[in-house]
């Protein structure tokens, strides 16, 4: 049971990852929007922003159609690690905290079980992660400036190389809390409304129970980590010369400078996209997974 946990959620967050990356690159571009603003007498100069179909559009006019899968590579293996580990810790956690008269969980230990699962699943799969933001975001500086990763194993050598193995698990804290965040919410709360939707006779368990749960999980894990999402972007992204000082000393930093140079709502800078992406992946996730596990039922 243990093993066939992990193996599912594997295989439905691969496909999910993949299916949506195109908008998940539109985001981390969208969310670095603003970071390289200049300061001038009159004080802060604020680029105009610029919508998700806009920016997509010139990811495609500029590098053609293909840019929109920058960094599948390290899409795939970071769902390999990080969604595959979450989603197998949280199934046994749910199973082993579920009463075995009722067979209820009550909604605290269901987001006890997601905290706990989402940070243990980011720490293994930071390395992943901050390949794919590298390789997603670098696109929008001129060649010259371009890291020009060849997949995500040529990132990490590249990162453990020039960089040390530390870069691997850089803004690794900030991954850690966005995945305790998006796990809790997003399993917590896909399972309760699926449960509620039912238990009430709204919908049978099916196919639009599923896509009604899944979509009012999406949401809910959009609006609470779009802030911390900003930031774990920024910080992973930032080009650190030798003999200068980091752009950001770190996640707090970062997040100070953000909101002083482009006002708080910089934190949901992407939202748009996080949404329009975190709706469908969690859409295809949870279907997915419906259905992997009537297949494997019987294994």
């Amino acid at each position: 049971m243990g093993v066939k946990s992990f193996v599912e959620g594997g295989i439905a967050s691969i496909i999910a990852g993949c299916s949506t990356h195109p908008l998940d690159l539109i985001k981390v571009r969208m969310q670095l929007q603003g970071e390289n603003h200049s300061t001038g007498r009159g004080g802060i100069t604020r680029p105009p922003r610029v919508g998700p179909i806009s920016v997509g559009m010139r990811i495609i006019r500029q590098d053609g159609f293909r840019a929109l899968y920058s960094g599948v590579s390290a899409t795939m293996l970071r769902q390999t690690l990080y969604s595959t580990t979450r989603m197998g810790l949280y199934d046994m956690l749910k199973t082993k905290w579920t009463d075995p008269n009722t067979g209820i969980i009550p909604l605290w230990q269901k987001i006890t079980a997601g905290l706990i699962a989402g940070g243990i699943g980011a720490a293994v799969g930071n390395p992943a992660d901050v390949a794919m933001v590298r390789m997603q975001a670098d696109g929008r500086v001129p060649p010259a400036e371009r890291r020009n990763y060849k997949s995500v194993f040529d990132a990490i050598s590249r990162m453990v190389k020039n960089e040390g193995i530390g870069s691997l698990w850089r803004g690794s804290s900030l991954t850690v809390n966005r995945a305790m965040l998006v796990t809790a919410s997003q399993l917590a709360s896909y399972d309760q409304m699926k449960e509620t939707i039912i238990n009430r006779g709204w919908m049978k368990d099916g196919l639009g129970t599923h896509v009604t749960a899944s979509f009012g999980a999406g949401f809910v894990a959009a609006l609470m980590t779009n802030p911390v999402d900003v930031i774990k972007t920024r910080v992973m992204n930032m080009k650190v010369v030798a003999g200068k000082a980091p752009p950001y000393t770190g996640a707090v930093d970062c997040a100070l400078k953000t909101i002083k140079a482009e006002g708080p709502m910089a934190l949901y800078n992407g939202f748009i996209p996080t949404i329009s992406r975190q709706g469908p992946f969690t859409i295809v996730l949870f279907v997915t997974l419906e259905q992997v596990r009537k297949l494997l039922k019987d294994y």
